[in-house]
């Protein structure tokens, strides 16, 4: 009896131009529209700190929502995991930047919080040869903070309210931290398991 060869079937190729990057793409494209409409207001006029603060949250929306579909339909691409987090840290980092130069947060929350998130981005490029560092429970309630925080201060509340979102900065600071050193561990365990013979 002779052993036939098992048909391999080829590799799915997911097309460039998909909805997960076409969101991705509206978000890098909504970062440079929500940094003008921050100076615009120069976080005194209520009209442009609520553009902003809309500008904000849809462009925060792409996020979830493609990451989502990606997954979803399968649309992973190599496109995607390098403008995802680039994209992201963008818009987080701009929001940050501008709410310390308004006088709205502290620099030294912001540095703290770009130290992280840059940091967290150069550990997953430094192991996805190895594979991918998945986003936790920790990290997406990270984000789901960071992104309710820079809202909340973006939002033109009176003053009884707007106090809330230090309130809100420190959750996710905090949460910020501690997500970090977590993806450190994870990138350096997952480099050590892929060494050979290890």
């Amino acid at each position: 009896m002779t052993d036939e060869p098992v048909p391999v079937a080829a590799p799915r190729v997911v097309s460039l131009y998909n909805a997960a990057n076409a969101l991705t793409v509206v978000r890098l494209i909504l970062v440079p529209v929500f940094l003008a409409l921050v100076v615009a207001s120069g976080m005194t006029d209520h009209d442009w700190r609520v553009g902003a603060c809309l500008a904000f949250c849809v462009a925060s929306a792409t996020d979830f929502v493609d990451g989502w579909i990606a997954r979803r339909w399968e649309l992973v691409t190599s496109f995607g995991k390098v403008a995802d987090p680039i994209a992201d840290k963008a818009l987080t980092g701009t929001a940050l930047v501008l709410l310390s130069a308004y006088g709205q947060v502290p620099w030294w929350v912001t540095g703290a919080i770009l130290i992280r998130e840059w940091g967290v981005t150069a550990l997953r490029f430094w192991v996805i040869r190895y594979g991918i560092i998945p986003a936790s429970r920790g990290g997406k309630l990270k984000t789901g903070l960071q992104t309710a925080a820079i809202a909340w201060y973006l939002w033109p509340f009176p003053d009884p309210l707007d106090a809330a979102g230090a309130w809100l900065m420190g959750a996710a600071l905090v949460v910020t931290v501690v997500t970090g050193f977590d993806y450190v561990v994870q990138a350096l365990r997952l480099r050590r398991d892929a060494r050979p013979g290890s």
